[in-house]
């Protein structure tokens, strides 16, 4: 069963094409452990803040209690707790620039502050500061886990979005690193040039160097545990149909690439093969589909999830799918 294979797992990426489910699924296999006794965080990275609508109540930046322990839903009982949250990608790069910039006040010259700010300025709409904003938020969200939960599901953006977050810790360390490097060759210039006496910019050059030290290492540890198929595994939300097909087997071999482990993929959605002639000739393309997915990617199980009734909003349909996720075979 899907939430068996997952149970081994503290981080658990769930992503695919846009429009799939990828939010209800991550929401279910969440709830499913949590009821199962595990303590959840769900984070949603998505920025169409979906989360709180699914759960039909207000998902903020921080933790929130979504259910707990001795809560019924769908009359059973939650032995563990699920909380959740919802990443803001605007309030956290405003968030990180704001974090950079009092560094930056604190470190530099007061003459370089007005040449800082207006850098800072640039850089809000800048290829990859979002990004980076983001990634921040993740290792935060990685690092609360493994103080506080036994699991966390990460409800992710639309594919393309996600394999640019997975690639950056491997970027960001590599361009730390870099950073650090410069710094130690431009302190040791500095010092020959002060010489005695220049111990106040020794002092700044010192503190800059353990705030990036803090950054490359926050990165190097969020990508050990993305790319440790002990801890972290991702799992691929797709209907059956030729387009989130074809984006689901780029997925899979982009995160093979960066060495992140696919564990299962989910085919969302699936047509009755026994309510009438029309669903079940859909019912028999998707199979050809999916047919033609499986000599692509062999390898992770598959697990097929039907088409439930109804509007997929609030704990008792996530519940239901829940079960069908616990109750989904290869």
């Amino acid at each position: 069963m899907l939430l068996d294979l997952l149970t081994p797992h503290r981080v658990v990426f769930v992503g695919g094409k846009g429009g799939v489910g990828k939010t209800s699924v991550a929401a279910a296999l969440a709830l499913g452990r949590a009821r199962a006794g595990a303590r959840v965080l769900l984070v949603s990275t998505d920025p169409a803040h979906n989360l709180g609508h699914l759960w039909d109540r207000p998902v903020g930046d921080r933790p929130v209690r979504l259910t707990g322990p001795g809560d019924t839903v769908a009359g059973v009982g939650t032995a563990g707790r699920l909380d959740g949250l919802e990443i803001d990608p605007e309030r956290t790069v405003e968030q990180h620039l704001s974090a950079v910039a009092a560094t930056m006040r604190r470190l530099l010259p007061e003459r370089m502050h007005a040449p800082a700010a207006r850098h800072l300025e640039l850089a809000r709409q800048a290829p990859g500061t979002h990004e980076s904003a983001v990634l921040e938020r993740i290792a935060e969200a990685v690092e609360l886990g493994e103080r506080c939960y036994d699991l966390v599901v990460f409800d992710t953006a639309p594919s393309g979005h996600t394999l640019r977050l997975l690639a950056l810790p491997e970027q960001l360390t590599s361009w730390t690193e870099a950073l650090l490097v410069n710094r130690d060759r431009s302190e040791r210039f500095a010092d020959a040039v002060r010489g005695p006496g220049g111990g106040r910019e020794s002092d700044r050059d010192a503190e800059l160097r353990r705030v990036l030290l803090r950054r490359r290492d926050r990165f190097a540890r969020l990508r050990a545990v993305v790319t440790d198929p002990a801890r972290t595994g991702f799992v691929i939300v797709l209907t059956a149909e030729p387009l989130p097909i074809a984006e689901t087997v780029e997925v899979h071999g982009k995160l093979t690439d960066l060495g992140v482990g696919v564990t299962a993929l989910v085919a969302n959605r699936r047509s009755p093969a026994d309510a009438g002639d029309l669903l079940a000739r859909r019912r028999e393309r998707e199979d050809e589909h999916l047919l033609r997915l499986r000599r692509r990617i062999p390898d992770p199980p598959l697990f097929d999830v039907p088409l439930l009734p109804g509007d997929l909003v609030g704990a008792e349909a996530l519940a239901a799918l829940a079960d069908r996720l616990g109750a989904a075979s290869t």
